[in-house]
Order: C-alpha cells, then structure tokens, then sequence
C-alpha cells in the first residue's frame, strides 16, 4: 500500500476528513493538517510542523488538497505551496520518486497559479483523479 501525505489548509477539517475517509483503504495516511487549539498552538506547531515535513520527504504521494476557501476556488495558501514546493524539490534534488498531486486547479486568484500551471507543464505535478 503506497503511503501518502495530504496537505492543505486545517481550516478545512471536514473537506479533510472526508477525503481522508475515502482513501483510507487504498492509502497508508502518513499525515494530514490537523486543527491545533489555539491556548495549545505555540506548544505544539514546532513538532507538528518537522514531523510533516519529515513526513513529506518520507512519502510515495503528496497531495496538495488545495478545495475551495474564503470564496476562492482551488485555494492554494502559503504554507500548502511551501510544503508543495518541498515535495517537488526531492524529487529534483535527492532523486525521489513522490507522486505529487493537487486536487484541482486554482483560481487565477490564487498568488502561485503561474507556478502551478508551470510545474503542471513540466510534469513536476498533475491534478488529482482518482
């Protein structure tokens, strides 16, 4: 079973677990944006945010779950295209094979659509349909 690493915003944690609900038998789920409690958020990001990327580095899939937000389609924030960029760079870098995905393409809106529509191009990434 591949292992895969799910990324986008924990704002979205029904969007999320739904997902994560209909791909649990196909997928080993590594990690996924969990919502932190804001009085627990300074205590806790730090070691959340290293094991997700160790995790990232660690998985065959990575899957930019870039759904809709704030009246934005296919919203792509700024930590989900850090962590996007991370998976194409090992792949390039360390010669790593992920498979690396986003939901759907973004609005023009969105601040990296040129990027996007760029690694699409050159096959660092492809929309997710399965």
């Amino acid at each position: 079973m591949k292992r895969i690493v799910i990324s986008g915003s924990a704002k979205l944690q029904n969007k999320i677990q739904n997902f994560r609900n209909a791909i649990i038998d196909t997928y080993e789920i590594l990690d996924y944006p969990k919502f932190i409690q804001n009085d627990k958020f300074i205590d806790l990001y730090p070691q959340i945010h290293r094991d997700f990327y160790e995790n990232i580095a660690s998985t065959d899939v990575f899957l930019l779950f870039n759904y809709d937000k704030n009246g934005v389609e296919g919203y792509i924030g700024s930590a989900g295209f850090a962590e996007l960029c991370f998976a194409v760079a090992q792949n390039q870098v360390y010669n790593k094979n992920i498979e690396i995905y986003i939901y759907k393409l973004p609005d023009v809106k969105v601040h990296c659509y040129d990027e996007i529509k760029l690694y699409l191009q050159f096959g660092w990434i492809k929309l997710w349909n399965k």
